[in-house]
């Protein structure tokens, strides 16, 4: 496949194709061309940076409603089954955790029908269509695998996994089932994000010279979350990574990394990049265009997310999201009343609801998702050659991390060094772009290969 820049607008993003007319003639060839090259285990497809949009039902005819399971109950849980027991067209029908009497506190809330303690009773529940996935990031790959093998259709936060393998087995298990997995990189559904990339696709700011996003935290978290956790660069910075790639709209090539201590002393006897709390990238991009990230696990003055497009014609920048507009004005200080918001869930909440959404709107229109597994997976890659360049102190190219991979068969791969003799299966070679090569079409590319190929046919 090829991951590359669409021109469809974050606010115009429902497929077209789904309401084909003859004098349609330009959308449908547009969805021919967007069939690309061949995996080695499979028929050829093509993986676009889809953009992401704001909710739109297109339905125009009365349909049963999709019915949902969620795993977790805990805070990402309940934004989520909030904003689906909204959504038109779907109901959440059971919900599970590990501690019952959650389960049991949010089917009452939010009016869902049954509840459990165990997820598998969600997912092999015969009614439910589609499941989220809000458990803990260790369970992810296993359950979305379980998903995949009971036709489930997923949503997963994100990380699919932290191991590479894994990621790219629980992908081609969905893709082989043919059912729809979706991730929650939610920064992608912020309104400020999204207004920065329409600036981009609209050239408002002309070409993209440099792109830079900061993330401190209010305050770092405690010494148990940062041990085991994968480091800065897999639990924090990865979302910052993902986030150049969706303004890029294009596939990174290298990277250079760094990081240190300075907030937290009592975490510099963990290893790797689990001992910095503050970290800092720049990554490469095709055409000269270079991206550059800072993440930090603490600020002094709140919750810090902001981004910055310098073009060839102007610069957009976002500030940072405050709980209200209001200014104080003095002789010794004039600015905002309060502090930004200093929860990830309160600045983020509108970009979770906005998420869950547009999973929706894709289940009830059969559309394609905005944010895939292979999203996932290259998010993950990009932290972990970030991971690799500050362990070794050099330039990281992707493909050094993507190589390490090494597929048997779509749902067997597991990572073997450079130097090991392969035996017979199916090992990348290239760049991000390559990884068609061990990862299956999904089912909405299926579906174009297959309108297209319908088209062809017609038209000659």
């Amino acid at each position: 496949f090829y991951l590359h820049h669409t021109t469809i607008s974050p606010c115009q993003y429902t497929r077209h194709y789904h309401n084909f007319k003859m004098v349609r003639l330009g959308s449908a060839l547009i969805a021919i061309f967007a069939v690309g090259s061949a995996s080695a285990f499979a028929p050829a497809s093509q993986h676009a940076v889809r953009s992401t949009h704001v909710l739109q039902m297109t339905t125009t005819e009365a349909k049963d409603p999709v019915k949902v399971g969620v795993i977790g109950c805990g805070r990402i849980g309940i934004v989520h089954l909030g904003a689906i027991n909204k959504a038109p067209g779907v109901v959440p029908i059971v919900v599970s955790n590990p501690t019952v009497s959650k389960a049991e506190d949010a089917a009452k809330k939010f009016g869902v029908a049954k509840f459990t303690s165990d997820a598998m009773e969600v997912i092999t529940d015969p009614d439910v269509d589609a499941v989220w996935i809000c458990s803990p990031s260790q369970f992810h790959a296993d359950q979305i695998k379980a998903c995949a093998a009971n036709g489930k259709h997923v949503f997963c936060e994100k990380p699919i996994a932290t191991d590479l393998a894994e990621t790219v087995e629980a992908i081609n298990a969905c893709n082989e089932a043919g059912v729809k997995l979706m991730i929650g990189l939610q920064r992608r559904f912020d309104p400020n994000f999204l207004r920065v990339r329409r600036a981009i696709e609209e050239k408002e700011v002309g070409d993209t010279i440099i792109i830079k996003t900061c993330s401190r935290d209010p305050s770092p978290p405690p010494y148990e979350y940062v041990k085991g956790g994968g480091g800065i660069f897999n639990d924090m910075a990865v979302h910052d990574l993902d986030m150049t790639r969706f303004l890029a709209g294009d596939d990174p090539i290298e990277i250079l990394a760094v990081g240190s201590c300075h907030i937290d002393k009592s975490i510099e006897d963990l290893p790797g990049s689990e001992a910095f709390d503050t970290a800092s990238c720049i990554v490469r991009y095709p055409n000269g265009v270079s991206a550059m990230v800072d993440v930090c696990r603490q600020s002094s003055y709140g919750y810090d997310q902001r981004a910055e497009v310098l073009g060839t014609s102007g610069m957009i920048a976002t500030d940072n999201v405050y709980p209200n507009t209001a200014k104080i004005y003095k002789n010794d200080y004039t600015g905002n009343a309060d502090m930004p918001f200093d929860f990830f869930l309160s600045r983020y909440f509108e970009a979770y609801v906005t998420e869950t959404e547009a999973f929706c709107e894709s289940l009830v229109n059969d559309s394609a998702v905005p944010c895939t597994g292979i999203d996932g997976l290259v998010a993950l890659v990009m932290s972990l050659a970030a991971d690799k360049s500050a362990a070794e102190g050099r330039w990281v190219k992707f493909s050094e991390i993507i190589g390490e991979v090494y597929c048997s068969s779509p749902t067997e791969c597991s990572l073997i060094a450079n130097d090991a003799m392969f035996p017979e299966g199916f090992k990348p070679t290239g760049d991000i772009k390559s990884l068609n090569e061990i990862v299956l079409p999904d089912v909405d590319q299926k579906k174009e290969a297959g309108f297209a190929d319908k088209f062809k046919k017609i038209f000659g």
